[in-house]
């Protein structure tokens, strides 16, 4: 756990493994970073990105956790933190002219969202 992550008055969860680009979850992340549980709702709902399913899973598993184990109200949780780290890169080959091979990285990243009750921002 992150020393940032520490400090924070809530909850967090984290997606690890998601096959897709790092720099590709984060234009998601940056829409709904400090916005209200109810608005990333909406926002992550109606965006036309691949990343948005997991981004919701994750805020959806961060305010679950405020709920059962903090026992803070979902409706005043807000999104604090949002950030994708890069995860391990999946290595493929695929055949190329004249007998050669031509390396593929697939990418994949872990999803970190943190929500904390709005009272406690500042």
């Amino acid at each position: 756990m992150s020393n940032q992550l520490k400090d924070i008055n809530g909850a967090y969860a984290t997606a690890k493994y998601i096959r897709m680009s790092p720099r590709k979850v984060r234009r998601v992340l940056d829409q709904i970073r400090g916005q209200s549980y109810r608005d990333a709702l909406i926002l992550l709902e109606f965006m036309p990105y691949r990343a948005c399913d997991p981004i919701l899973k994750a805020l959806r598993s961060a305010v679950a956790n405020a709920e059962h184990n903090k026992g803070i109200d979902p409706a005043g949780l807000v999104v604090s933190h949002a950030y994708a780290d890069q995860g391990p890169s999946l290595k493929r080959f695929r055949p190329r002219a004249q007998g050669r091979a031509y390396q593929i990285r697939k990418p994949t990243c872990h999803i970190t969202v943190a929500v904390s009750s709005s009272e406690s921002e500042d």
